[in-house]
């Protein structure tokens, strides 16, 4: 039988049964002060990846979204150099377990030329960092990995968010 919550019943009777809740999405922020607080949470994300995962990185020009990606890629690879790919659309690196494929999809004109970069082996084969995923939205599961930086105060706020799949995954972030 399942409880029936009332306004009189109030959050009291919610934390007692808080073990009947079932959260769908989890959306969990942090508050980054710098450029190098933003790679560190990319770099603290890398260790919870798994082959075939999509992160998809939103927010406005300059908000750091390459920044992210730099230090997840540095935290899974050997490479120390790890340049926007804005103009090349796509770069690929080589981790342990999988391949990473980071995209920028700011210039691209038409969406149909995503498949000659290679996104559907990307799908299959590795990890996909997204940057500026509205170009192919319709591509996109629903499974992946939502990170949207914005601009506040003096820095910037990261919130992730995913389905099911990426529940435990961001509670242990």
């Amino acid at each position: 039988m399942q409880a029936r919550l009332t306004a009189t019943q109030g959050l009291q009777d919610l934390r007692e049964h808080a073990y009947q809740v079932r959260v769908v999405d989890l959306n969990k922020s942090f508050i980054l002060d710098s450029e190098a607080q933003t790679r560190e949470l990319g770099a603290n994300l890398a260790p919870y990846l798994r082959r075939e995962d999509v992160v998809v990185l939103r927010g406005d020009l300059g908000a750091g979204k390459t920044s992210f990606a730099r230090g997840l890629i540095q935290a899974l690879t050997e490479a120390t150099e790890v340049p926007s790919p804005t103009y090349t659309l796509v770069q690929q690196y080589d981790a342990p377990e999988f391949g990473i494929w980071h995209f920028d999809l700011y210039r691209l004109d038409d969406p149909q030329d995503i498949w000659e970069l290679g996104i559907e082996e990307a799908f299959d084969d590795g990890v996909c960092l997204i940057e500026w995923p509205e170009r192919i939205e319709s591509l996109l599961s629903g499974a992946e990995l939502n990170i949207v930086i914005t601009f506040a105060d003096s820095g910037r706020v990261a919130t992730l968010s995913g389905s099911k799949s990426w529940e435990k995954r961001l509670r242990e972030l």
